[in-house]
């Protein structure tokens, strides 16, 4: 399935000839976080171009790490379904991330910033056990960005999975949630707080004082801020 093989019988190496190829990993983590939609895939790996994303699901099914199935309720949609051999990846994929937050430096890790996937990781990972009942409309501004990007809602309802716009979606807003993203980065990785960061000027919260006072609560963090940093 790979332009090049490595032509050894050891596990190792078959197995390699399938997940390493670029961005295989990273759309496995896709996979394994619940995206089945090829647009939901595609807002998980938002520097993959749609033609190579395509390409990977292919190799993917024909390796039978997942299956594309037909949803019964629309013929024309398909989802990517993880098999059991792909389901057999889960601690992999989970391993890596911890390797990379333990010993990937903070600062080389914050040169790749990207909004897009920012958001979308904070979409999924919300905790919403402190949210208010009923709908809250969160608001994310990054001044610095180029206008297209700058911001962002978030529609949370305990009762329904979480929304995230790009575009206004005409609510109005409870929370105002104004920082630059290397922050609102570091914050989500668990490299920084938002108790540091509003004391350091970094972060502004404007609108409902309880959405406010439990940001650090609902936002979740990414599933390895929880580890240490060993790196230097």
């Amino acid at each position: 399935m790979t332009q090049g093989s490595y032509k050894q019988f050891c596990p190792v190496a078959m197995a390699a000839e399938i997940l390493c190829t670029r961005w295989t990993v990273v759309l496995l983590r896709e996979l394994i976080a619940g995206s089945t939609r090829f647009n939901d895939l595609r807002r998980g790996v938002p520097r993959m171009s749609p033609a190579l994303l395509s390409q990977r699901l292919k190799e993917l099914e024909a390796a039978g790490v997942i299956a594309r199935v037909g949803l019964a309720r629309d013929p024309g949609l398909f989802e990517y379904r993880l098999t059991e051999a792909g389901r057999e990846l889960e601690p992999l994929i989970e391993a890596f991330g911890i390797w990379g937050q333990r010993w990937i430096e903070s600062d080389l890790s914050l040169q790749h910033l990207d909004v897009q996937l920012l958001m979308w990781d904070m979409r999924r990972n919300l905790d919403l056990t402190p949210m208010p009942e009923g709908r809250s409309v969160i608001q994310f501004l990054y001044p610095e960005l180029p206008h297209s990007q700058r911001s962002w809602w978030l529609l949370i309802n305990p009762e329904v999975e979480a929304d995230l716009c790009s575009t206004n979606p005409g609510f109005d807003v409870d929370l105002y949630v104004s920082s630059d993203l290397r922050t609102m980065t570091a914050i989500w990785m668990g490299l920084d707080t938002v108790r540091s960061a509003i004391s350091a000027q970094r972060l502004m919260l404007t609108g409902d004082p309880g959405l406010a006072a439990d940001m650090q609560c609902w936002l979740g963090l990414s599933p390895f801020a929880k580890e240490r940093k060993l790196a230097s």
